[in-house]
């Protein structure tokens, strides 16, 4: 009996995302082509098991866009001269989408990453229970979203949805900012420890979990910034406001709002989410849709919005005509809240229990 064909992907950029990409799609048995502005990364990646070989692939159906924020666009209207659904890991989304108006292109921005650089720090395992986001748009083809949704839930991430703008400022909040103010601190701590050495000597655990950040690849963030200036700058502005809250409360010696303060801050900080599997009880909407430009879009970034995680999700067409189904597998108890959601918007979902 011959063997199934392999799947096809190409990998633009191999270096930390781009490499542990390409290792978690042949550890699932894809044959993966990739290349790297630098040949000696190309080379790197090959000789580490990343790649079966170095260039591009006509016959692929998704490539990954794995590049500096200001390369992306113009790697993906390459890649976009082929035949498949392209992608990217870019951490700035409305510029990069802007600039590529092709129903084959799928914003993403998997929130995964290390202090290490390179391929040599490549993990096949690095997105498993990490949040990958999507960014489609009306103009989106559908095919190519639910491609590109299950090829990267396929390594083990939780796929959310969102608009390009909103994904922007959100994460100016939990990635850019963050590592801005973290890299602000580093160089503080530096600064006096050229006065008195045993500064960072004395560095303990709670400042090392707050610059651990400022540890990864400086390359990357000047093209971020620029990209993502209004939201970054906004939140700056917000930042400097609270830090000078703190400032005159410290000041003042007001012991009550310095304990309001760090209260408030430590109930936010353990609401946080942490990881684990999804609850046993699941359910499945089915949403009867029409065949138009963004409605899996519409869906998907509504159910972010309400917070409904999708377990899973497939895309039933019709034999006739241009109608199909939309099924969503979601916990039950948020059944409803999407589903009246839904059809708030003129949709008319149906829900039932999984067994």
């Amino acid at each position: 009996m011959r063997a199934p064909e392999r799947r096809r992907a190409v990998v633009v950029g191999t270096g930390l995302i781009g490499g542990s990409i390409a290792l978690a799609l042949r550890e699932r048995g894809w044959h993966v082509t990739g290349r790297d502005r630098d040949p000696d990364r190309s080379a790197q990646a090959l000789a580490r098991g990343a790649l079966d070989a170095v260039g591009d692939d006509a016959d692929a159906e998704i490539t990954f866009v794995a590049t500096p924020v200001g390369a992306v666009a113009g790697e993906a209207a390459r890649a976009l001269g082929g035949r498949g659904v392209v992608t990217d890991v870019g951490s700035v989304k409305t510029s990069i989408v802007a600039a590529l108006d092709d129903p084959r292109f799928v914003g993403g921005h998997p929130m995964a990453g290390s202090e290490q650089d390179g391929v040599e720090g490549a993990d096949a395992g690095l997105f498993s229970g990490s949040v990958w986001v999507l960014t489609p748009v009306p103009g989106t083809d559908a095919g190519a979203h639910s491609l590109v949704r299950s090829v990267v839930a396929s390594l083990g991430a939780e796929v959310v949805e969102l608009t390009p703008a909103r994904h922007d400022e959100l994460v100016a909040v939990v990635s850019h900012v963050p590592h801005l103010v973290a890299a602000a601190l580093m160089g503080l701590a530096a600064g006096r420890a050229e006065e008195h050495g045993v500064v960072l000597r004395l560095a303990a655990g709670g400042f090392r979990d707050m610059t651990r950040v400022a540890a990864g690849d400086p390359g990357m963030w000047p093209d971020v910034c620029v990209e993502n200036a209004p939201a970054i700058v906004e939140l700056l502005a917000d930042l400097e406001s609270g830090l000078g809250r703190v400032r005159r409360t410290v000041a003042a010696g007001d012991r009550a709002d310095l304990l309001a303060l760090l209260s408030q801050a430590r109930r936010a900080r353990r609401s946080l989410p942490v990881g684990g599997g999804d609850p046993a009880e699941l359910a499945e909407l089915r949403v009867p849709v029409s065949d138009r430009p963004g409605v899996l879009a519409e869906i998907t970034t509504l159910a972010t919005e309400l917070d409904v995680n999708i377990a899973d999700l497939e895309i039933v067409h019709s034999s006739e005509g241009d109608a199909g189904v939309v099924v969503l597998v979601v916990r039950a108890e948020l059944v409803g809240r999407l589903a009246g959601a839904l059809a708030r918007r003129g949709y008319h979902p149906t829900g039932r229990q999984l067994a």
